[in-house]
């Protein structure tokens, strides 16, 4: 058996950049750098580093302990101290690494953070994280409230209130933390460099269009969103990044290859799927192996848009930086409401020539799973394309059955044949 991991030059890219903003953070007492915690959806990164700010975000830690197989004992920890099992595992996760001394993925120790910065941008479990984190570090909160795109548009009010609050609220916070004054232009070239980025990310996640796809957008994609989702949109770093990444996708494309996956490209696609719901992370490649092996490929999926949903059009906009960047927290996939995430899958289905939509719910995720039934339903009953509905787990190794999930992805699959078989008969 293969163990050995094949990656491409991107992945072992942005694994360095990852590994960098850890190394920043944890060499805070020498480098002298103040701390702001902050969430994937609605981050403001741009704006963080206007302020020489490091960008430490929870769940980025908690993916990356669950990776590393670590997540488990450390929820087990936060439940002892009275956590819930319902709980959202990223949470526990994040409590229990806490109690553990806090160690970052470099092995030394993570630095309190000197503002928790609370975008909220739909998930109500935010709000008591930063709450708990705030208890246990005793630092200043800023609350950024987002509106509920409810009737599924961003009006003028909602830009100008978000707006509002970053000017009386956020920004005089973070000019005192960090004793930086606000420079307009120069988050003006963050985000100039964003759109840049955001424009080679979009191209690299539509080339899934192509039959076969170069791309896979939910596994592979985990790697392609790791720098714009978190501490490097708006650095020169995530611009060279997405590049790279573009070059080498258009390689694939002119080679006829598939999507590269742990043991090398993937050497048939038989299924292309529309996935809905984040990936489980503790057993993130066995999980991926069970498509892979199936020439199931992931055309599109809903996760790669919880950090921005560029391929709607999108981008930070350097000529109004703040109502952008107002524009991009009310646009948040977690933001949205359910008619607008049903036309999203709708047309992904559609437009990526999909053979169905899977959607994988997360069991402690209540907010983002609510719905999700609904919404599987009302595609099929839109596209006439089948669905299947699995259950997973973010960062908790004990909701993840392999024989229970592969046993439904292979009756998915069979599911998809049977239409295929009528649709030809007909």
């Amino acid at each position: 058996m293969n163990t050995e991991v094949i990656k491409e030059s991107s992945m072992l890219m942005q694994k360095e950049m990852i590994a960098r903003n850890y190394d920043a953070l944890t060499s805070t007492q020498e480098n002298g750098r103040k701390v702001a915690s902050t969430f994937v959806p609605g981050n403001l990164n741009e704006l963080i580093m206007c302020f020489d700010m490091l960008n430490n975000l929870p769940e980025i830690n908690a993916i990356q302990n669950g990776m590393r197989k670590k997540s488990g004992a450390m929820i087990m920890d936060a439940e002892r101290h009275g956590h819930s099992e319902d709980v959202c595992t990223y949470v526990k996760a994040d409590i229990g690494q806490m109690s553990k001394g806090n160690i970052a993925p470099n092995g030394k120790p993570m630095p309190p953070p000197d503002l928790l910065l609370l975008s909220y941008t739909g998930c109500f479990t935010f709000m008591k994280w930063f709450e708990l984190l705030r208890h246990e570090y005793g630092c200043e909160t800023v609350m950024l409230q987002v509106p509920y795109t409810g009737d599924g548009i961003i009006t003028d009010n909602m830009r100008d209130y978000v707006v509002k609050q970053l000017k009386e609220e956020v920004i005089p916070a973070m000019e005192r933390i960090s004793g930086v004054k606000f420079d307009i232009d120069r988050l003006r070239e963050n985000l100039r460099r964003s759109a840049a980025a955001e424009d080679n990310l979009v191209w690299v996640l539509e080339s899934a269009k192509n039959v076969r796809s170069p791309i896979d957008a939910y596994f592979g994609g985990v790697y392609y969103i790791g720098p714009i989702f978190t501490a490097f949109r708006g650095t020169q770093e995530a611009v060279d990044y997405y590049r790279v990444l573009r070059g080498e996708i258009e390689q694939r494309i002119e080679q006829n290859l598939g999507p590269i996956t742990p043991e090398g490209d993937m050497p048939e696609e038989k299924y292309r799927l529309v996935v809905e719901g984040p990936p489980n992370w503790t057993h993130f490649r066995e999980f991926w192996k069970m498509f892979y092996e199936e020439g199931a490929v992931v055309v599109s999926s809903t996760y790669t848009k919880v950090g921005g949903v560029y391929d709607l059009g999108f981008r930070h906009d350097p000529e109004r930086p703040l109502e952008s960047l107002a524009e991009y927290c009310l646009g948040c996939y977690t933001n949205r409401n359910l008619p607008n995430r049903v036309e999203m899958l709708t047309d992904y289905i559609e437009d990526f020539q999909a053979d169905g939509l899977l959607i994988n719910s997360i069991k402690s995720c209540n907010s983002f799973s609510a719905g999700q039934l609904m919404m599987m339903q009302e595609v099929e009953k839109r596209t006439g394309k089948p669905a299947a509905f699995i259950e997973t787990d973010l960062v908790d190794p004990r909701y993840f059955s392999a024989a229970n999930v592969k046993n439904r992805l292979e009756s998915y699959f069979q599911m998809i044949e049977q239409k295929r078989s009528q649709s030809s008969a007909a």
